[in-house]
């Protein structure tokens, strides 16, 4: 008599249970974080590095914990491999494979490149305006939390929340100015010639309570949407 078999995680799931597990291991639960968040967005006290596993690199050399990240700094990670950072008023989770570029000023990153690879971001409220590209799109966003994935040639952007507008790389009279409340939008970007260059995609790769750990590691929360799927 056969019995149905549970199907494998795949990498996203491992990566994301061995973090949130870390993160719990330390003390810092969700509920917890939650409890110690500021009202306030302000610059959070601890800078750089919180987390991270594998082979992450800062300008080529091995990460640790506490390092800082700077605008200008480039951002790798091999296999299977993650780490957790804040810049700012910003905090991010890059997953493995990735490459990511940062540009800006002091601890205000104006410019993300993700030149391969995965990046969850959430990002503080300010005047200026953000910018994400990769090899086919481009975008703009204001106090948001985004993820994006970035292929040779495709672009996957899921806006969690927020406001962002987004454009093919070669093709900005198709922007799109839109807003989302809990990952109402992804999107696919794609980089040839095809007739429909954006098209609908489903949520993949990242989590309500990866979100939630990111603000709470700038000192703030999420909308309360995302506060609701932990109760």
């Amino acid at each position: 008599m056969s019995r149905d078999c549970p199907p494998l995680p795949n990498a996203f799931d491992i990566q994301r249970r061995r973090l949130l597990l870390a993160l719990m291991g330390a003390g810092l639960s969700p509920s917890g974080m939650l409890r110690e968040a500021s009202a306030q967005d302000l610059v959070p006290q601890r800078q750089g590095v919180h987390r991270f596993e594998g082979d992450v690199r800062i300008n080529g050399a091995g990460a640790a914990l506490g390092a800082l990240v700077r605008p200008g700094d480039v951002i790798t990670t091999g296999s299977n491999a993650y780490a957790m950072f804040v810049v700012g008023r910003d905090a991010y989770l890059i997953r493995e494979s990735s490459r990511l570029e940062l540009q800006g000023q002091s601890l205000f990153v104006s410019s993300l490149r993700l030149i391969t690879g995965k990046l969850l971001g959430v990002y503080g409220r300010s005047a200026a305006r953000r910018q994400l590209t990769t090899r086919t799109a481009t975008i703009g966003i204001r106090g948001t939390g985004g993820y994006l994935e970035a292929d040779p040639g495709r672009t996957y952007f899921c806006l969690c929340y927020g406001v962002a507008d987004l454009e093919p790389m070669n093709r900005p009279d198709l922007r799109q100015v839109y807003s989302t409340v809990h990952h109402d939008a992804p999107r696919y970007v794609y980089g040839d010639d095809r007739v429909e260059m954006m098209d609908s995609a489903p949520m993949v790769n990242h989590a309500d309570s990866e979100l939630v750990l990111l603000e709470s590691l700038a000192g703030r929360q999420p909308p309360q949407t995302f506060l609701d799927q932990l109760m």
